[in-house]
């Protein structure tokens, strides 16, 4: 859905001239693939759903998780910045910023829920894998 609106806000602001770059659909497809691929991956690893409504039965630190602990959050930033610069859209600049500033307080809550759950399993798992960016951050 972000796509159709980024493209209807810049289509409406430049009055019907998209300018578009093909380079963003790369990360675009990237970041999509991210979240879905690390997804099944959590689900099939760790059960629950999809998403953190229905939580892991056990912490994965496999995989992607080995890396980020939220590469499904990371994937949909990835996809949102794919839009910043597909589109060269201040629009999706705005949408993209407050989806970082978002999903840093949903992961610091799910954190919390998570560390609840799963004890010292998940506290070692916080010290030993990076929140966002392997190694960084």
């Amino acid at each position: 859905m972000y796509p159709l609106l980024v493209i209807a806000v810049e289509m409406l602001i430049r009055q019907g001239d998209l300018a578009w770059s093909p380079w963003g659909l790369l990360i675009l497809a990237w970041g999509y693939a991210q979240y879905r691929l690390s997804g099944r991956y959590r689900t099939a690893h760790g059960g629950g759903g999809p998403g953190i409504d229905v939580p892991p039965e056990r912490v994965v630190d496999s995989g992607i998780y080995a890396y980020s602990r939220n590469p499904m959050y990371l994937g949909h930033l990835i996809f949102m910045l794919g839009l910043v610069i597909t589109f060269h859209s201040p629009a999706a600049a705005l949408l993209f910023a407050y989806h970082v500033w978002w999903f840093q307080q949903r992961v610091r809550e799910d954190e919390k829920h998570l560390t609840v759950v799963f004890g010292d399993a998940y506290r070692a798992y916080l010290d030993r894998v990076k929140r966002w960016i392997p190694g960084i951050v």
